[in-house]
């Protein structure tokens, strides 16, 4: 299954807040695990248990986490979020994903098309990155990975629509949302609250506390 909405008369990407109250609303008990830019803005619209925010960060990582995740704890959904920065600088990771092929893990791309925490420089993926202007598709770099399950969406109409269809699917499923930079107010990220102690609220939240 490999959907993408095409852009029309209306703007083709949709704001990072507003992507991702679509998701909270839809989310139900699914494990959530933030980083980066969406480590910032999600503990402001979300307090569930649930909820991971893996920050520090090392760029790259939260899709390997989410699949540790995926693979031990089988009955629960796991959705990671991660940036297009990110998920450059870990491709490799799609591979390993649909190695093993977890049916209870999501993974979206927030594909703003910049580096927004260290000074919004091009990434290598966008349009303004690259000599031929064209920008990299990543859930067509995801169905090359092996993902038999890929979404893309421009609009949040669209994506409202379809998150339930989306989290119901037989996972692996990708998903890459465009999203429109942030271009007001703070865009570093401070970790909420010590690692130690996010982990123990995490491992209880998930029943593993010992």
């Amino acid at each position: 299954m490999n959907q993408t909405n095409s852009p029309s008369t209306v703007p083709s990407t949709m704001p990072l807040v507003a992507a991702l109250e679509v998701l909270r609303d839809a989310r139900g008990e699914s494990i959530v695990i933030t980083t980066m830019g969406s480590a910032r803005e999600w503990p402001r619209i979300s307090q569930h248990p649930l909820d991971f925010h893996y920050v520090p960060s090392r760029m790259g990582q939260a899709p390997a986490l989410g699949l540790g995740l995926a693979l031990a704890q089988p009955d629960r959904k796991v959705i990671a979020l991660n940036g297009d920065g990110c998920m450059l600088m870990n491709l490799g990771s799609l591979v390993t994903i649909t190695a093993q092929a977890p049916k209870n893990y999501v993974l979206i791309v927030l594909d703003n098309g910049i580096y927004e925490v260290t000074g919004r420089q091009p990434t290598a993926g966008s349009a303004s990155g690259r000599t031929s202007g064209t920008k990299i598709d990543f859930s067509e770099l995801a169905r090359a990975a092996g993902y038999k399950t890929t979404f893309h969406f421009h609009q949040l109409d669209r994506w409202r629509d379809a998150v339930a269809e989306v989290l119901a699917a037989e996972g692996p499923v990708f998903v890459t949302l465009d999203i429109q930079p942030v271009t007001e107010g703070e865009v570093s990220i401070t970790a909420p609250g010590p690692m130690r102690e996010r982990l123990a609220r995490f491992r209880e939240a998930l029943g593993t506390a010992s």
